[in-house]
């Protein structure tokens, strides 16, 4: 007579020993986090100076390993498609763990997610470290796009500073989704050139797609799926293209640059001829005008009309469009204009400034003529 076999339900008793295993290997990491914070807690209690050197020792090593970045990527435009690509990337993964451990870090322990805090923090210093030198090149410092350039240098000081930077998190939790965006921003402007895009027109797509990008910090636990989200999110591009185009003239046009520039008494095979800084009234009527002479420099691919803009005094006396610039150009795209007519007595402070189509400012150029 065959046997007949007892049929049990329910779990096996294989699927209880792995939920046991988890659950004994879970209580086992929590066990050591926790003594490794008493025995932080006891270091700090007998050595008071341990305490200042985790407070400013990350700080430390933040600011060198920002350096060592420059030192490494601080070479030609070529890099930078690569690089930024690889920023971004990481900076997508680190506007994910903000918005995770703001909703998790009361359920996890401290530890992991302060190491959370810091791998975000560090990833948001070495983007604005290397976004620095890229915007001081482009910027002209006796004007007012030297203000955004203020500002992310504020940026870059904060994050590279622990102490100060946790403290203004704590207080302002929002500023740090703000920071996020800006430095989205700033990647974005100097990104969308490299791929072919005009500056401005660049300028208004980064200012768009660092909100988009930034979608997940507009949805709410109140939020059943991400239409309510994208909605805001589409909203707030709106508003800062609103914004960003009438403050074009204030935001460097990088990746563009004046390499060279300098007024001259002529221009020959496009060099300049006597370069002058400072040049008397008679020596300029005896030339028959003044030649101004710029070299932009420009990624390869990217074509962008340009104009000088003389001014005497401060008040505008010609617009003078010029050929587009090409980049790519050792040296960067060479070019010229010229102003015969100086008026009967041409004494005074003249400039001439190199805008693109939409006004930004690339660079400018000095000279003064004494009576």
């Amino acid at each position: 007579m065959p046997r007949i076999l007892p049929r049990f339900s329910g779990s096996s008793p294989s699927g209880h020993t792995s939920a046991e295993a988890r659950s004994r290997a879970l209580a086992r990491v929590q066990d050591w986090l926790g003594s490794l914070s008493a025995r932080r807690a006891d270091l700090l209690a007998t050595h008071p100076w341990v305490g200042v050197l985790e407070r400013w020792g990350i700080s430390v090593l933040s600011l060198a390993s920002g350096v060592f970045t420059l030192l490494i990527f601080r070479r030609g435009i070529e890099y930078f498609p690569l690089f930024i690509g690889y920023l971004l990337l990481l900076w997508l993964v680190g506007v994910v763990f903000a918005e995770a451990r703001q909703a998790r870090a009361a359920r996890g322990p401290k530890l992991v997610w302060r190491a959370v805090d810091y791998t975000v923090q560090t990833l948001f210093h070495g983007l604005l470290l290397f976004l620095l030198p890229v915007y001081y090149a482009s910027t002209t410092l006796a004007s007012r796009d030297v203000l955004f350039l203020v500002l992310l240098g504020a940026a870059a000081l904060l994050t590279t500073m622990d102490p100060w930077y946790q403290a203004v998190i704590q207080k302002a939790p929002r500023l740090e989704i703000a920071l996020f965006g800006l430095a989205l921003f700033a990647s974005l402007n100097l990104a969308c050139p490299l791929i072919g895009l005009e500056p401005t027109w660049g300028l208004l797509a980064s200012g768009a797609g660092s909100m988009l990008a930034l979608l997940p910090v507009f949805r709410r636990s109140t939020d059943a799926s991400w239409l309510a989200p994208s909605l805001r999110a589409g909203v707030a591009a709106i508003l800062v293209l609103a914004l960003l185009w009438p403050l074009r003239g204030w935001i460097p046009p990088v990746p563009l640059r004046l390499s060279r520039g300098t007024f001259a008494r002529a221009v020959t095979e496009l060099e300049p001829v006597q370069p002058v800084r400072s040049v008397s009234a008679a020596e300029v009527r005896e030339w028959g005008g003044l030649a101004a002479f710029t070299a932009v420099s420009a990624p390869a691919g990217l074509r962008e009309p340009i104009f000088h803009v003389w001014r005497r005094d401060g008040r505008v006396l010609e617009r003078i469009q010029l050929s587009p610039i090409q980049g790519g150009i050792r040296g960067g795209f060479r070019t010229y204009s010229r102003k015969a007519f100086l008026g009967e007595d041409p004494a005074g402070s003249w400039t001439v400034d190199v805008v693109t189509a939409h006004q930004q400012l690339i660079g400018r150029v000095r000279l003064t003529v004494t009576p």
